[in-house]
């Protein structure tokens, strides 16, 4: 059995579709009873992802209607759910060619005295490219695979996290814009959070996690695998080998090419990426045809569930776990 084969019948026991919502299996990291209520399932993640990558927003290229609607969106979400604003508001607004953008930023405050004054950052950029020249009769270029999917994981998190409270360190949920051009709104926010002193112990961001592997015996890869003990901390928490190393994702330099990297270069924290595109499982990256259709609303929620019990280790450790090699 692969890893996603494994993770999925974690995913369907943990949230009753076999065994009834009464079955008390868990994954084997978990430190608590969440409520059921509160993981991630197919109807939420649907819910969001056939939002955010609709015709209706048309691609959220920066600066558009379409990427002001997710925004809007998103802070509906994290206000519903419990998760404040991390300024005044939950926007940090920054300038890209004269066009206002924004980054949707929350936090969950710690729940240990000793560790709240700590963040953690989970990020995952929501806008796409827009508009393209039309291949079929079709122009939008609706992103679900990049980056809905990874905005739709985040938001999970910070809607579980909100809920139930159970961090020690704080945790940041940020949704960066501009990432398509040139992660510009992940730099902008690092270097202010940098400017402003925030004790920054990890970033986590997550991107294209809507289509799961084929043939590997984990969920998901991280880039700069070899840059840090991440992997190996999160699968101790997962009770299971959830993440591994993926060689194409040196090969093609993926540390550098994603919101990770900017936190990477203002904190020098661990500052890596989550992700299941393998170069092998999907054809429609940056094109009309990345689709909501081709998501696996399963895969997403499973990969949701198996980080919960992650980030609660993570959060609550005594101890800073995590740091670069």
């Amino acid at each position: 059995m692969n890893g996603f084969s494994k993770y999925l019948l974690t995913f369907l026991l943990f949230s009753g579709i076999i065994f009834g919502c009464g079955s008390s299996h868990k994954p084997s990291g978990a430190l608590r009873n969440p409520s059921p209520e509160s993981l991630s399932n197919v109807a939420t993640i649907g819910r969001i992802m056939n939002y955010l990558a609709s015709d209706a927003l048309e691609g959220r290229g920066t600066g558009s209607e379409g990427i002001e609607k997710a925004a809007l969106f998103l802070e509906d979400q994290l206000r519903v759910n419990r998760v404040k604003p991390y300024f005044t508001s939950f926007r940090d607004s920054f300038s890209v060619s004269g066009t206002t953008a924004y980054n949707i930023v929350g936090v969950v405050e710690g729940n240990d005295p000793s560790l709240k004054d700590k963040y953690i950052l989970i990020g995952a950029h929501y806008d796409h490219l827009g508009v393209l020249p039309a291949q079929n009769g079709d122009s939008i270029a609706n992103g679900a695979n990049d980056n809905a999917s990874g905005t739709a994981t985040a938001l999970e998190l910070a809607r579980y996290f909100g809920q139930e409270h159970t961090n020690g360190r704080s945790l940041i949920f940020a949704f960066f814009s501009a990432e398509e051009d040139g992660l510009l709104g992940s730099r902008h926010l690092a270097r202010l959070l940098k400017e402003k002193g925030l004790p920054l112990y990890l970033m986590l961001n997550f991107e294209m996690t809507g289509v799961p592997m084929v043939g590997r015996n984990y969920l998901m890869y991280v880039t700069g695998y070899e840059r840090s003990n991440l992997a190996s901390v999160c699968n101790r928490y997962a009770g299971d080998s959830i993440v591994g190393f993926l060689p194409t994702a040196g090969k093609y330099n993926l540390f550098q090419r994603s919101d990770n990297y900017p936190f990477h270069e203002e904190f020098q924290v661990p500052s890596q990426t989550f992700c299941t595109f393998d170069f092998t499982n999907f054809d429609a990256y940056h094109q009309v045809g990345d689709e909501v259709s081709l998501m696996n609303f399963y895969h997403m929620a499973a990969l949701v569930n198996a980080m919960i019990p992650v980030i609660e280790g993570i959060s609550n450790s005594r101890e800073k776990e995590i740091s670069y090699n």
